[in-house]
């Protein structure tokens, strides 16, 4: 009896500093970019941040895009399509791409977006409005919705390059305006991000 509960002291104490070996803090996101490198070669959500960032201002600085603007005379209406995931990563977080995207286009303040998401759910409101439900004075009115000038398209593509144990990973995210009206490209632009990582 002495000896199993020497045993089990012995388990415990096993057990507990194998639990106090576990540590963790708070980081800012710089900080927490450099420590997923050290665990992973994949993307992370400091990568997202960059490529989108490099996106808009490239986009902002694009020459024909430009010209567009000031010939339309006002800020675009823009449809954004999802940003599809052509990498052979099925974890790639493309959501948090799409996200990051539609977040930045608004914070610029320079596009109106057509919030594709919410399209189908307007539509079911509107029509309740107008089944005799809602004081017609108060039910807003079919057909008013905003058309968009233009419809961006995105991919994120990655060729890993591996030799001896060493490997190099190139992503780069695509992204292209089209003229709705006219079916031809506005802007293309291109943001690369390159992963090292040994064994």
């Amino acid at each position: 009896m002495r000896k199993l509960s020497i045993v089990m002291i012995i388990l415990m104490l096993g057990l507990l500093s194998s639990c106090s070996s576990f540590k963790a803090k708070r980081v800012d996101a710089a900080e927490g970019d450099e420590k997923a490198m050290e665990i992973t070669d994949q993307w992370v959500f400091g990568d997202t941040e960059r490529s989108i960032r490099d996106i808009v201002k490239k986009m902002e600085n694009h020459r024909q895009f430009r010209r567009f603007v000031k010939k339309l005379g006002r800020a675009p209406t823009v449809f954004v399509g999802e940003v599809q995931n052509d990498t052979a990563e099925a974890y790639f977080p493309i959501d948090d791409m799409n996200d990051e995207f539609l977040n930045e286009l608004s914070a610029s303040g320079d596009f109106l977006l057509v919030d594709a998401e919410s399209r189908e759910n307007l539509l079911k409101e509107l029509t309740y409005q107008h089944d005799g439900m809602v004081n017609p004075n108060t039910a807003k009115q079919i057909g008013m919705q905003v058309g968009a000038d233009l419809m961006i398209f995105g991919r994120v593509h990655m060729r890993p390059h591996r030799r001896k144990g060493k490997t190099m990973k190139q992503y780069s995210v695509n992204i292209r305006m089209t003229d709705i009206k006219r079916g031809v490209e506005v802007l293309r632009v291109r943001t690369k991000i390159q992963k090292y990582s040994s064994q």
